[in-house]
């Protein structure tokens, strides 16, 4: 069937907050789309509109199938009576229902449209699809054996069982009558991801109203994850369906049900300029731990993200929940509605959050970020280095030009040059090797790059042996010899694997790093447990600003 022909047929009602991308973005316009309705906020690119509730990164985008064919006034009652829009305005979320081309949905035809609205959305990365009646028996036949390891969850009522499920599984909440029935194939293929606490299905065969359904099915399974792709590419580079392979499952961040309290404050810095910046607190922490004694760990986003990108892609409030630490993740950059804080500002913010909470440990503070963050973070060891126990980044060194107003290599080699042997600084380098953002080192491009300058700064200021020449005979992922080398593998998408090294000055292992192979420019959220695992080794004396290994 003709594109032209299976979107006459396509009835698509939009209801938005903002762009489904990780960038913002204009929506796609599938011909037919009769309504688009937008939430009283949206996105400035640089930063949110409004500081509560969730980033713009990953926001769900929900393709509704409805139990025959509706007008725009059905498909208004119908989204309506799912009481959806609150959800939408709180998540940035998008909403298409969507019909079937013909009287009744066509196994072919239909999924015809929905590949192409999923490409037109290029690849969407939290992509909920609900099945209702006919709609559902089509989402659990057609859709999610076809499909499912591409979306982040299913939610079907009412609708006739499948015969099978994409092997790579895929986040269910089944619903209505035969529930039990229409999801044993679901299940059977989350049993055989026995590893994955996010693929999970949930049952509910009681009688409920559309929006009893729909709060419950986000609470328990449509509300905890998403999925996206990053390999072999960048997730917001745009993907077709099918092009690299079942995506990964992460988690979609929730603060409540990891104990987690997040604080939102705003600064005022001048009669019309403020400072931003987001506290997450483990509750019993932020309520009476012992002075001094809990450790600090600073996030910092990339270029142009939204405030909260880091704490909810870095993976490491997570990691905050299981290891009781403070994070922190400030606007630095600045948007059109904050001042930006720059290397001082940061440093100024984290002796005002010391002189408020006197719980927080400055021997124990910590800095890492995405992108531009990472490049921040990496400058503020060098620039920094009396106020940081470790620092490290993901996909982001040293350039080694000017790139946007961020540091360049060469004020930092002289500092590093300057402070050399008399300040130990550890550094963790988190990189993906198909990285085309800031590519990672190859044969014909080593030279200059951005991760060899970092590497070698702090070689520098740490007083180590700068490695200066590189050698991919030695070791084909890192091109110089490192000690503790690991090779870890991960069960996303359909295998990840990273590669991890150190480099030591005596017996203290002051640059880790981590190489997310055939991964491109994003957070992989399993790294954040190896960089903290690595960071909290390390203290800075108050006093002396000596280094402290505690191995």
């Amino acid at each position: 069937m003709s594109r032209q022909h299976s979107f006459l047929a396509l009835i698509v009602l939009c209801l938005t907050a903002s762009s489904v991308f990780a960038q913002p973005g204009p929506m796609p316009q599938p011909e037919n789309v009769i309504l688009m309705q937008r939430a009283s906020f949206n996105i400035v690119y640089g930063g949110p509109t409004r500081a509560e509730g969730r980033s713009y990164n990953f926001t769900p985008a929900f393709f509704i199938y409805p139990d025959g064919k509706l007008d725009k006034r059905g498909a208004e009652k119908l989204l309506a009576e799912m009481d959806i829009q609150p959800l939408l305005d709180a998540n940035y979320g998008t909403a298409l229902v969507i019909n079937p081309t013909g009287e009744k949905y066509d196994a072919k035809a239909d999924f015809e449209v929905f590949e192409q609205l999923f490409n037109q959305f290029r690849g969407p990365g939290n992509l909920k699809v609900v099945g209702l009646g006919s709609g559902a028996t089509f989402v659990n036949q057609v859709i999610a054996p076809k499909a499912g390891g591409q979306i982040a969850d299913i939610l079907t009522v009412n609708g006739k069982a499948g015969q099978g499920v994409d092997a790579a599984g895929v986040p269910a909440y089944v619903a209505g009558k035969n529930a039990a029935k229409v999801a044993k194939p679901y299940q059977k293929a989350m049993a055989a991801h026995a590893d994955e606490p996010l693929l999970k299905v949930v049952v509910n065969p009681a009688s409920a109203s559309l929006k009893e359904v729909l709060a419950d099915a986000w609470k328990q399974v449509l509300g905890g994850n998403y999925r996206y792709n990053n390999y072999r590419h960048t997730h917001y580079e745009g993907a077709k369906l099918g092009e690299y392979g079942s995506y990964e499952l992460e988690p979609y961040l929730d603060c409540e049900a990891l104990g987690i309290k997040r604080l939102i404050v705003e600064e005022p810095t001048g009669k019309d300029t403020k400072w931003l910046w987001y506290e997450y607190w483990p509750e019993e922490l932020l309520s009476g731990a012992p002075e001094r004694s809990v450790p600090v760990m600073v996030l910092l986003h990339g270029n142009m993200n939204d405030p909260r990108t880091q704490a909810e892609t870095s993976g490491f409030i997570q990691v905050a929940a299981e290891d009781r630490f403070f994070v922190v993740e400030m606007e630095w950059q600045g948007t059109p509605n904050y001042q930006a804080m720059g290397h001082d500002g940061i440093e100024t913010v984290l002796y005002q959050l010391f002189a408020m909470y006197p719980q927080l440990d400055p021997s124990r503070v910590y800095a890492e970020g995405l992108s531009a963050g990472s490049i921040t973070a990496t400058a503020l060891g060098i620039k920094k280095s009396h106020l940081f126990a470790a620092v490290g980044g993901h996909s982001g060194g040293i350039f080694a030009n000017p790139f946007k107003g961020y540091t360049p290599f060469e004020p930092l080699w002289a500092e590093a040059t300057q402070k050399r042997g008399a300040v130990e600084m550890p550094y963790c380098s988190v990189l993906g090797t198909a990285d085309n953002v800031v590519p990672y080192i190859k044969p014909d491009n080593w030279k200059g790059n951005n991760y060899l300058n970092a590497w070698n700064a702090y070689e520098q200021m740490n007083g180590m042996e700068v490695v200066r020449e590189l050698d991919f005979s030695v070791d084909p992922v890192f091109a110089q010899k490192l000690q503790d080398r690991e090779s870890i593998h991960y069960a996303k998408g359909d295998g990840i694997t990273v590669e991890t090294g150190q480099l030591y000055k005596g017996n203290v292992p002051l640059i880790k790093i981590v190489a997310v192979m055939d991964y491109g420019h994003w957070n992989f959220q399993p790294t954040a447990r190896i960089m903290w695992n690595y960071f909290k080794q390390f203290r800075r004396d108050p006093e002396t600003k000596q280094l402290i290994y505690i191995p």
